[in-house]
């Protein structure tokens, strides 16, 4: 989708949210539960999309620079570190740096004593009782497109963090409820709500939906880097290498905390045991250690709760792929796979497990424990957090060994939507759950 379609994406995202809040009103009351369901999920759409337009339009503006429009020339980056500062007639306002290795040198020139860039001054990060005039009672914030930039690796990139419900906060975290329903039984469902049918003139017994509270704190993951005053010479390099480690790095930690995180100073694993919405299949009869059978998938499959099949994903650790590509469903002599490798005709190159996608992930647990192999819904999963990734830099920390030091931090928190699992309607009284794993085969 080019910019103008983003942008218009946006407006569509903005005149439903209209919507909801005007019917709302006109209600005298406040959102119904699916209600602010559905507005929370039109915020973090719009949060992603604002992420998305305006990684957009910086690299549309990138684009159209002529290398001589940049800070001293096309060159610039690759001065040595003895240069001089940049000029502070190029100040460019709120932006003025057009790359992080281009601060990384404005910075070193403030520690070296060659003079102060404007643009620092304005993003200057004081140690708290300091001087702004002192760099080193402090360090400088880096400038927010850059940060934005890592922010939008970390989002985009992961096969995890891209597909679940994401809501930005304000304050340090998030409360809100939802329904309290564990059983689909006549009295249960939407936690107590109870439908008669009544005879002309009689009475309904009352009832209610039924709710339960999710909180959620913000907690914080952090990664610290040092770059070396040689290193620091090939700046341009560095904007790339640390945007690019620091995503990365970030992004592992948070997808391992959401996969299998015990909620302990982290986000709460969908796939860890404390997840009690977590429905364990058990191994077949006689099965060997380690390995997954055609009878394991298709009873995994059969847990998923119905409504979570549209949006379900597998997720897998890599060694199991040798024995899914083997698996087939007998058919009279024959048999048919249940396993589709990624061909030209896929849409997003993965291979097909029961037409969903099958994703490798390192995160996933040894094959032949619980954690190997999970169909799950990613969007039953909540993710709050509050401003984006937050980089600093100082050249004050490792001063002796002539090293700066770069942090990024994340604060960030989730948990499953999920608080149980569901026992149908009817059936055999199997429950269901959007999160299905496979019992440990040993």
């Amino acid at each position: 989708m080019d910019l103008k379609g983003l942008q218009s994406r946006k407006a569509d995202l903005r005149a439903e949210g209209q919507a909801l809040i005007t019917t709302a009103q006109e209600r005298g009351d406040g959102f119904t539960a699916e209600e602010a369901v559905a507005f929370a999920d039109i915020e973090t759409k719009l949060h992603a999309l604002d992420t998305t337009i305006d990684a957009a339009q910086r690299w549309r503006d990138e684009q159209r620079i002529a290398p001589a429009e940049l800070v001293g020339g096309a060159e610039a980056e690759d001065k040595p570190l003895s240069a001089s500062p940049p000029d502070p007639a190029t100040f460019r306002g709120p932006k003025p740096f057009r790359s992080f290795g281009e601060q990384l040198l404005a910075i070193h020139a403030a520690a070296t004593g060659q003079g102060v860039h404007p643009g620092l001054m304005q993003i200057k990060a004081a140690a708290q009782g300091a001087g702004e005039a002192i760099p080193a009672d402090g360090g400088y914030l880096v400038q927010q497109d850059f940060t934005s930039a890592i922010e939008l690796g970390m989002m985009t990139g992961g096969q995890i963090l891209s597909r679940i419900r994401r809501i930005p906060v304000t304050g340090n975290g998030l409360r809100f409820n939802v329904i309290a329903e564990t059983d689909r039984a006549a009295g249960s469902r939407w936690g107590a709500v109870r439908g008669y049918w009544v005879d002309e003139g009689s009475a309904a017994t009352a009832s209610r939906p039924k709710f339960r509270q999710v909180s959620l704190t913000l907690k914080k993951v952090a990664a610290l880097g040092y770059a070396s005053d040689e290193l620091l010479e090939d700046a341009a390099a560095m904007s790339a290498i640390y945007s690019q480690s620091f995503a990365e790095e970030l992004r592992f930690l948070v997808e391992d905390a959401v996969f299998e995180g015990d909620g302990a100073g982290k986000p709460a694993g969908f796939a860890h045991a404390n997840n009690l919405a977590l429905v364990s299949v058990t191994k077949e009869t006689s099965q060997a250690p380690a390995t997954v059978v055609s009878q394991n998938v298709m009873k995994m499959r059969s847990r998923l709760i119905g409504s979570s099949r549209a949006n379900s994903v597998w997720y897998i650790n890599q060694d199991i792929e040798p024995q899914l590509q083997q698996m087939t469903i007998a058919v009279g002599t024959g048999g048919v796979p249940v396993y589709m490798p990624a061909s030209g005709l896929s849409e997003d190159g993965f291979d097909r497990l029961y037409g969903r996608p099958v994703i490798p992930i390192e995160y996933a647990a040894t094959l032949g424990t619980v954690g190997d192999i999970v169909l799950c819904d990613p969007s039953q999963y909540i993710l709050i957090d509050k401003g984006g990734v937050k980089q600093a830099t100082s050249m004050h920390v490792a001063f002796t060994t002539e090293e700066q030091a770069f942090r990024a931090s994340y604060r960030v928190d989730g948990q499953s939507s999920w608080a149980n699992v569901l026992t149908p309607f009817k059936g055999t009284g199997n429950t269901l759950s959007p999160w299905v794993a496979l019992a440990t085969r040993a």
